[in-house]
């Protein structure tokens, strides 16, 4: 249950890493990912597979490859990453016990639909915003090599 949630976060932040660093057309790379992040690169492998499956990011192969946004960051509801990351929850997990079932999770499961309600509110353009608001920089866009002919 809570692994779910753990897995939003870290898609979230994904999506806004690809989102701030990956302008004028650029990819970003797992491995720079993870590094900004401090993330193993193979604990947010699967999370990317994850959101390349579903349309969020997509995947560029070859030497410059990398990820880029699937679609426009205004366009991006943090809601739709959220619900990249669901998993089936709705069974009762076992290895949790009767108090974890009773209690716990109906009150995580309150949470989530109040984080979702929020989450629908929010873009990904709008957390991109944020960050330049905060003073944050993001990439100059890389000046086109000239090329000339005798």
């Amino acid at each position: 249950m809570q692994g779910f949630r753990d897995r939003t976060v870290t898609a979230i932040y994904i999506m806004l890493d690809v989102a701030f660093h990956g302008t004028h057309g650029n990819t970003v790379s797992a491995t720079e990912i993870a590094q900004r992040s401090g993330m193993a690169r193979r604990g947010i492998e699967p999370v990317l597979q994850e959101l390349s499956r579903s349309g969020l990011l997509s995947g560029v192969r070859g030497p410059r490859g990398g990820y880029r946004l699937g679609h426009p960051a205004r366009e991006i509801l943090l809601s739709d990453i959220h619900h990249a990351m669901r998993c089936d929850d709705s069974r009762p997990d076992k290895r949790n016990g009767p108090l974890f079932n009773a209690v716990i999770r109906p009150f995580l499961d309150r949470m989530g639909g109040l984080l979702d309600h929020e989450y629908r509110r929010i873009t990904l353009d709008e957390l991109v915003r944020q960050a330049e608001s905060n003073g944050l920089s993001r990439p100059k866009a890389e000046a086109p090599v000239a090329t000339f002919s005798i």
